[in-house]
């Protein structure tokens, strides 16, 4: 039954990751707007794919809540009605959220597809916080993180409204990120909660207290990088997509701390790598991390010295939240461990 959990567990983990590489792809694309309102699209379950689908028409049924753009204004039908000869506006009122009324298909369906994901990662979450309730005698916490798991889904979706309503707005995209760190964290106690504690590892304080460093750079690193992106999304917006080697051509002070920690965070964790490996202490998952910052450098340095290749965006975002990810386990692990000898913690 434990064994089944964990894999629920796991499911629920890699439907999360989908979501974050889903809101990558909508970050590197442009996407964030694609749908205007929430948690419908344009008004419809199912997003349009002409804009001949958001026009206004005689002698077409309309259901309530469906939208229309009219000079560059979204209108929300009042009602279930049918058009006649002409337009009326009785039957409108204006969307009054915010005032963004465009219509990209490529925009719409990525941001829907990114939804999607997201309703999947929800229901998988609530899956897994019913299963969990067998766990209630046996291990307390583990409901209860479950259950938080699917509090913390709530509060995501809402703040993906609220990024919506504000048009965007780089403060709560960094929040939504964020608290999709915080999902992760929560899944991967529960999956280490139910893990048979078979490998041994060895404790060692100064280990733990790099390690700790090292997250906190990281979440230093994921909050800066949203600052540097909104400033990308500015440039684009002034040069356009294709003058992209004068996207950064001009940067902020962001973006000269984002690349100075980088630096930073690979010796952090080559200390780590060494550390681990002259002590003997087990946490083979160092060399993951390692992995992961090479690859955070290498996309780091196509971005900047060759112009941001397809895809560079959106796997710099989610390798980071990869990252977090081991370093976070590696984390359990090491509250985990056992003192082998003084000599170790030294």
């Amino acid at each position: 039954m434990k064994k089944n959990f964990r894999k629920i567990a796991k499911i629920t983990l890699v439907l999360v990751y989908l979501v974050i590489i889903a809101g990558a792809v909508v970050r590197m694309t442009g996407s964030g707007m694609g749908c205007p309102d929430w948690p419908k699209c344009f008004g419809y379950y199912i997003p349009p794919t002409e804009i001949s689908q958001l026009e206004w028409q005689p002698e077409r049924t309309f259901k309530k809540g469906q939208v229309i753009i009219v000079d560059e204004t979204l209108k929300i039908a009042k009602e279930d009605f049918t058009t006649g000869a002409s337009y009326n506006e009785s039957h409108w009122e204006t969307y009054t959220k915010h005032d963004y009324a465009k219509f990209n298909p490529s925009h719409t369906w990525v941001e829907y597809i990114n939804r999607l994901f997201g309703a999947l990662a929800g229901f998988a979450t609530l899956i897994l916080a019913f299963a969990s309730l067998k766990f209630r005698k046996e291990n307390i916490w583990i409901p209860i993180l479950a259950w938080l798991t699917v509090f913390g889904m709530g509060f995501q979706a809402w703040l993906g409204a609220t990024v919506v309503y504000s048009v965007l707005a780089p403060v709560r995209i960094t929040l939504h990120m964020v608290m999709a760190l915080v999902i992760v964290a929560f899944i991967l106690i529960i999956i280490y909660q139910t893990k048979e504690k078979s490998q041994r590892f060895i404790s060692n304080k100064l280990f733990t207290s790099t390690l700790i460093i090292a997250i906190v750079l990281t979440l230093v690193q994921i909050v800066l990088g949203t600052q540097v992106r909104q400033f990308i999304d500015e440039q684009t917006n002034h040069f356009g997509e294709i003058a992209k080697s004068e996207w950064l051509s001009n940067p902020t002070i962001d973006f000269y701390i984002h690349r100075s920690l980088s630096v930073l965070v690979f010796l952090v964790t080559l200390y780590l790598f060494f550390r681990n490996k002259k002590l003997q202490l087990g946490f083979s998952k160092v060399n993951w991390i390692v992995a992961c910052i090479v690859l955070e450098i290498f996309t780091g340095i196509a971005m900047y010295y060759f112009h941001f290749p397809f895809g560079s965006q959106a796997s710099h975002l989610v390798i980071a939240s990869v990252l977090f990810g081991i370093q976070f386990y590696m984390l359990l692990e090491v509250f985990s461990a056992k003192n082998k000898s003084l000599k170790t913690n030294l």
